[in-house]
């Protein structure tokens, strides 16, 4: 099989555990698959460089079209996750911050 197409089915196969993990809110689980295809990209991009056929050319915007369709569904769970984060972040600033202010400390 060609080692581009390769490369490809295995960020497919990523990105679908990412969107699974996201779906479960298992974070953790997405964070460490995230790195293994952060790894893959790297090494894609070293070797995704030559021309290819056309029948190549469109497994290719197939796989590509999966990947982005997962990434959307990934970001769906987990924007407002960190929304609700950095809600919980700067309520925790703004409570130091008042407690601070009532104690005297600067």
């Amino acid at each position: 099989m060609n080692c581009v197409i390769e490369n490809y089915e295995y960020i497919s196969d990523i990105t679908g555990k990412m969107r699974e993990a996201a779906a479960l809110g298992e974070w953790d689980n997405l964070i460490e698959l995230e790195k293994q295809c952060s790894q893959r990209v790297q090494i894609m991009k070293q070797q995704d460089i030559a021309p290819v056929d056309e029948p190549t050319r469109k497994q290719k915007v197939v796989l590509i079209k999966k990947i982005l369709a997962d990434d959307a569904a990934i970001r769906s769970k987990t924007e407002p996750w960190m929304a609700q984060l950095q809600s919980i972040m700067q309520s925790t600033r703004t409570e130091q911050q008042l407690q601070r202010a009532y104690s005297g400390e600067f």
